[in-house]
């Protein structure tokens, strides 16, 4: 009776959720309960959805950091993973070979694990010149089929789904012009919540 009562205490344990990211992910110039990670964890409990969400976000991190990072971030517990880097990459400048490089690793040793993962991706913008988008913009969705990732294809896609990029800048993002507030951050989640859902599904089976 002991060992049945045993196995089914940690079978109703909550998932665990790596969210890995940069200060998109972190919360960056937002309180800490509006941040992207509190948003999604109270919207999924909202939804009757147990779990919990490591907030792995480091303000400032590349892909590179994101990899540098990995192993200690995934601990044992862990059984899904948000992937939400290159921000900073894009920010830099820096080669989009080198990002993918980065990404397909953190792909890679999540595979190994066998952990279901969400890659969340950004779009370039045109003044580093086609080439250096293309590029960019095609390694989220390439990786995501490789590694048979759920691809949400633009984090900040959901602010200009009603609204001109200048409006939505002035109604959803921070002064820098590149943090959403905690509006922005709440239409994000509202966007992207479905998919975490979904990957949390493919945790459970």
């Amino acid at each position: 009776m002991a060992l049945v009562f045993a196995t089914t205490a940690a079978a109703a344990e909550p998932p665990t959720l790596l969210a890995l990211g940069d200060s998109l992910t972190a919360g960056y110039g937002l309180p800490p309960e509006e941040g992207f990670v509190p948003q999604l964890q109270n919207w999924l409990n909202a939804k009757g959805k147990e779990v919990t969400i490591i907030n792995a976000g480091v303000s400032g991190d590349t892909t590179a950091g994101g990899l540098a990072r990995l192993d200690w971030s995934l601990t044992p517990e862990t059984d899904a993973m948000i992937v939400n880097l290159g921000g900073n990459d894009l920010l830099r400048g820096l080669d989009p070979a080198s990002s993918r490089a980065n990404l397909d690793a953190i792909l890679s040793k999540a595979s190994e694990r066998d952990l279901p993962v969400l890659l969340v991706g950004l779009e370039a913008p045109s003044n580093y010149g086609p080439a250096f988008k293309q590029a960019f913009d095609a390694m989220y969705p390439e990786l995501a089929e490789q590694y048979g990732a759920d691809l949400d294809t633009n984090f900040f896609a959901p602010l200009t789904a009603e609204l001109d990029i200048a409006a939505a800048r002035q109604k959803y993002l921070q002064a820098d012009g590149i943090h959403p507030s905690a509006e922005g951050v709440a239409v994000i989640v509202e966007a992207i919540g479905p998919q975490v859902e979904k990957l949390l599904e493919r945790a459970a089976d």
